[in-house]
């Protein structure tokens, strides 16, 4: 019993750990598109970096509520699916982050690129 309550623990951190850091890639994605647009005006560099990352800022909030649902939910196979879920959605939306990194590097390294 104390070794299924320690695992049920572990699993809810889980679900906590991804909506908390998802909920902050929300707000660095809105800063990077930001960004990005500055640096748009600032070097006349067009790209599609701010469109990816309006795309990835969508990837997080739905990794975010999965893992809110995760959280209210009081069926175990139901919450260990929903965090599977939410972790494969939060995955998914560092790996386009660090690609779209490298896409705005590119096009901002590159004259005439982008």
């Amino acid at each position: 019993m104390i070794e299924e309550s320690f695992i049920e623990k572990q699993e809810e951190n889980i679900a906590g750990h991804i909506f908390s850091v998802s909920a902050g890639m929300v707000g660095v994605c809105l800063t990077v598109i930001s960004l990005i647009h500055i640096g748009i005006t600032m070097r006349g560099v067009g790209t599609l970096g701010d469109d990816l990352t309006a795309l990835d800022a969508i990837i997080f909030i739905l990794a975010c509520f999965t893992s809110y649902s995760a959280m209210k939910t009081k069926d175990r196979k139901r919450r260990l699916l929903l965090e599977k879920i939410a972790d494969r959605i939060f995955l998914s939306g560092l790996s386009l982050m660090v690609m779209v990194c490298l896409f705005v590097v590119y096009s901002f390294s590159i004259p005439g690129s982008g």
